[in-house]
Parts: C-alpha cells; sequence; structure tokens
C-alpha cells in the first residue's frame, strides 16, 4: 500500500480562477489515504523463528489480508469524527456475502484511476440509483428527494458542501463524500472526470468499524440515523 503522499490536482469549479492546490508532499491533502499500522518489528530471541510462532505470524497475515485490517489516518479530511494518526480497524468482510456498501457507512477503497493511486477513506452518501443533489433551500444534502442533516459528523462550520451538483448514482458504483467537506477532495472533485467521481462497489476494501488507536478515543463508528428516512431510489429493489 502507497504511504508517500501524493501530489493531487482539484477541479473545483468554484475554486478562483488561477488559483491550484500546491504539490509539496510535506503539506496535509485533502485525501483519506491509509498506511498500514506499523509492522512487526524486532529480532526474535536466538534469532530463531519456531513453528508455533511461523504459525501464529501466517495466521495474523491471513487475518488482516482477508478479515480484520487497520489503517492510519494521514489526512484530517474525515474530521471531526476521524483524526490525523488515529488507527481504524477496517472489516474486509462486511461487503463479501452478498451485502453491499449502505448510505452513511464510512468506507475505504482503491480510488486509482478514480481519485489517485492511494487508498482513501471517505462516507458513502449515495448508492446505485440515488439522485443525489446540492443543495436544499436550507443548504442541506437531499437524496432521493429527502434532505438529510448531517449535523452529527459534519465538521463543525463546514456547510454540505460549496460545489453543487445534481447526479444520479450509476447501479454498482457510490457516491462519496469527506465528513470536513472544506478539507476533503472526493467525488465532487471528479464530476468531470472519467466515471463522473462515482466509485466501483467493487473496489470497496471495506467499511471502517472501530477507532482501534489512541485508547482514549476507542469507539465502534455506527452507522449515522441521517439517512434513515431517505427512499429507495425508484426502480429499486429491496
Amino acid at each position: 500500500m502507497d504511504t508517500e503522499a501524493q501530489p493531487m490536482e482539484r477541479d473545483r469549479s468554484s475554486r478562483p480562477a488561477g488559483t491550484e492546490d500546491t504539490s509539496d508532499p510535506t503539506e496535509q491533502e485533502d485525501r483519506s489515504r491509509f498506511a498500514l499500522v506499523p509492522r512487526l518489528a524486532g529480532r526474535l530471541p536466538g534469532g530463531r523463528i519456531t513453528p508455533t510462532l511461523l504459525l501464529c505470524l501466517v495466521f495474523l497475515l491471513l487475518f488482516s489480508t482477508f478479515v480484520l485490517q487497520p489503517f492510519q489516518i494521514p489526512s484530517g479530511s474525515m474530521e471531526r469524527g476521524l483524526r490525523i494518526g488515529d488507527r481504524v480497524l477496517v472489516n474486509k468482510l462486511a461487503y463479501r456475502f452478498g451485502a453491499e456498501p449502505l448510505r452513511g457507512d464510512v468506507v475505504v477503497f482503491d480510488g486509482r484511476g478514480y481519485f489517485g493511486d492511494a487508498e482513501y477513506i471517505k462516507r458513502v452518501v449515495g448508492v446505485g440509483g440515488d439522485h443525489v443533489v446540492c443543495c436544499d433551500g436550507e443548504g442541506r444534502l437531499q437524496v432521493n428527494g429527502r434532505s438529510v442533516d448531517e449535523s452529527a459528523y459534519l465538521y463543525p462550520g463546514d456547510s454540505p458542501s460549496t460545489v453543487r451538483f445534481d447526479v444520479v448514482v450509476p447501479d454498482g458504483t457510490l457516491f462519496v463524500l469527506g465528513d470536513h467537506r472544506s478539507d476533503s477532495s472526493d467525488s465532487r472533485d471528479h464530476l468531470g472526470s472519467p466515471g463522473g467521481g462515482m466509485i466501483p462497489v467493487g473496489e470497496v476494501v471495506g467499511r471502517a468499524d472501530w477507532i482501534l488507536w489512541p485508547f482514549g478515543r476507542a469507539t465502534r463508528l455506527a452507522r449515522p440515523d441521517a439517512y434513515a428516512r431517505v427512499p429507495a431510489a425508484e426502480g429499486a429493489h429491496g
């Protein structure tokens, strides 16, 4: 997994003419990419690996590859809920047996070819068939004609979006936004790009279910109630 800072251009129509993001790799950019929690390090006593220890290491590797994997938050694009340096636990089985991401889920996805050459974390605000609009008369997102109150997780002082959009999410894809809207490069930035800023469900690595570290902030990341009353898209099944 790529853990180095990568430059990313933004193409928001609302940005003043003649301005663009810098490509300074030391700056925290508005994307939520991940780095693996530090790998096991240190020397074994006597420099030997016993069969039992080898078996344990293989089990941990398989468990991390296919079941649960920790990731580190490198930017502020998901504040206030997820802060720079937080370690989150991603459930890689959440969508592997017929289940699909739901509105409100916080997901990790492979952004190569869509957002950039990295993995990202964002909140799902639209699933296949949804009509997502910004914004209603009170400045809130609308999904399938229902206004969504995002105050429970939106970064304080941020509006739902300064970029206007009116999109229908193609089947099998997701429309995703960061919770810190003024510091997030997300589906809004790629509306005019191939794919229209949508992320294929097949590129989702898993669902972020827990904050593991720091211990004082350890908590389960529950799906918010904001989308509970959003009706299904027209023609959707279930």
